[in-house]
């Protein structure tokens, strides 16, 4: 069969297996399968503009829900950015802002990581009679206390971290990365190759054996990763039009379709919520591989590249297929309107997140709450731009204070509308004196609170800490 026929036949198999499972229980609330990759940038899928990659799977989602092309994660580097999804909370608000050595992620070995008194989205969930599993990449914490299986998950299978360098280059403290299930390291060091293909049979396992109840599938994967060269299964290899790193990008794009294809067969296609976004866009590679464009910049700084995400999210006879929309979301949202949806509590302390299922479900005078409070962008610990509507405020910074990742013309006050002026070609600060003023506000109402570079916000609140930590390893 040619690709296209064979396209339009998954498709139609698919719609004919969503209008077959619409007719669920009514008193149950959705399941939630959350796939959150590793450095994937905007444009590395088809349905968000790549002509390199091959991703229908992923695309065949975006037809049949919507895609978000404002949605933005907190943080453009691993772990803060992760302890966003999870709490709901800007990163510094829960500490995990910059790492115990004041690097931008958690190394192995380290006492750091999120605190247990933190609710996470597994928590609030659980309390609702959900299953939870983490299966993928967790990078918030590699000590037994500060597992996913002390942070209201089930179960956990994956890597505590990642293991960004060469054999050669790892430093003599740092152990052979890890597989864990739930808190026992059942391999070290792990075959990176296989983790995709195994985290993926993993999370249709717990799909199978817990249809019967609602549940949490939260699926962090550990490619495209960000190593020099990405890994994949040899299925894969050597099979897309971009190197290791395309090959990668169609193993994500298989594993999504087996695990949509699972939701399906069981007759769960029509009350499963599946959403599917990056931690943080592509970083700069020699050679190139990974793509943000349309955006400006790459991975790991405060950039559109970095932190505007490619999203799209499925839940029929909810959210409408085939949308598009450009009102700003966040993964810190995700909490609260999971919760909603769940009927749940929300954690007893502040969170910076919103409830958007209005938006979710394209009510037509749906707006973002980010156009009134203002999203911040933070590299580590410095405050560096905030967003409101079209327009994103780079603010001035003093060389001495740049927590680094800015570009030198970037240091300078600078506004864009970055809805229609995507590559942020035309600096209009000048034209738009009252648009400037109302950001820089709303960028102080958010420092008083999460705090900036010697300014300590007034709703921090304190990381997890292990006295002592020591290396995890395989009990023979």
């Amino acid at each position: 069969m040619r690709r296209t026929g064979w396209l339009a036949a998954a498709s139609c198999a698919a719609l004919l297996a969503l209008s077959a499972t619409q007719s669920r229980a009514a008193d149950r609330p959705p399941n939630v399968v959350l796939f959150f990759v590793d450095n994937l940038g905007n444009g590395d899928l088809a349905c968000f503009g790549s002509t390199l990659h091959r991703t229908p799977h992923i695309d065949r989602l975006a037809a049949e829900g919507t895609k978000f092309t404002s949605f933005y994660v907190a943080s453009g580097v691993c772990t803060p950015s992760r302890a966003a999804l999870l709490t709901g909370c800007y990163p510094r608000r829960v500490n995990l802002h910059e790492s115990d050595t004041g690097g931008l992620v958690l190394r192995p070995v380290s006492p750091k990581g999120l605190h247990p008194d933190e609710t996470t989205l597994a928590e609030v969930l659980k309390s609702a009679g959900y299953a939870t599993a983490c299966i993928g990449k967790w990078h918030l914490g590699d000590q037994p206390g500060l597992l996913p299986t002390r942070q209201g998950f089930d179960t956990f299978f994956g890597i505590p971290y990642s293991d960004d360098m060469t054999r050669d280059k790892r430093p003599h403290s740092w152990p052979p990365l890890p597989l864990l299930r739930d808190e026992t390291v059942i391999e070290a060091p792990v075959d990176r190759n296989y983790l995709v293909k195994r985290c993926t049979e993993e999370a249709v396992a717990f799909i199978e054996q817990h249809r019967e109840q609602p549940f949490f599938v939260y699926l962090p994967h550990t490619m495209p990763g960000s190593t020099s060269h990405p890994f994949s299964s040899p299925a894969f290899r050597g099979k897309s039009a971009n190197g290791a790193y395309g090959d990668a990008v169609e193993e994500l794009d298989w594993s999504t379709g087996r695990v949509t294809d699972t939701l399906a067969r069981l007759g769960l296609a029509g009350d499963t919520l599946v959403i599917w976004t990056s931690d943080n866009g592509a970083p700069k590679r020699n050679p190139p591989q990974g793509s943000c464009a349309p955006y400006r910049g790459n991975g790991y700084d405060t950039s559109e590249g970095a932190m505007r995400m490619p999203c799209v999210m499925r839940l029929p006879g909810k959210i409408p297929a085939g949308r598009v929309t450009d009102v700003v979301c966040t993964t810190m949202d995700l909490l609260p309107t999971l919760a909603a949806l769940a009927d749940a509590e929300l954690p007893s302390r502040p969170i910076d997140g919103h409830d958007i299922r209005p938006l979710l479900f394209g009510k037509p005078d749906a707006r973002s709450p980010w156009d009134e409070q203002g999203f911040c962008y933070y590299r580590m610990g410095q405050l560096q731009a905030v967003r409101s509507g079209p327009w994103k405020l780079y603010l001035p910074l003093a060389p001495a204070t740049q927590a680094g990742g800015r570009s030198a013309d970037a240091r300078e006050l600078a506004l864009f509308d970055v809805r229609n002026d995507v590559h942020e070609d035309h600096q209009v600060s000048a034209e738009h004196p009252d648009v400037v003023k109302r950001l820089l506000g709303l960028a102080e109402q958010t420092r008083e609170v999460i705090g900036d570079v010697n300014h300590p916000g007034s709703g921090q609140r304190r990381a997890g800490w292990v006295d002592d930590p020591q290396p995890l390893v395989k009990v023979e």
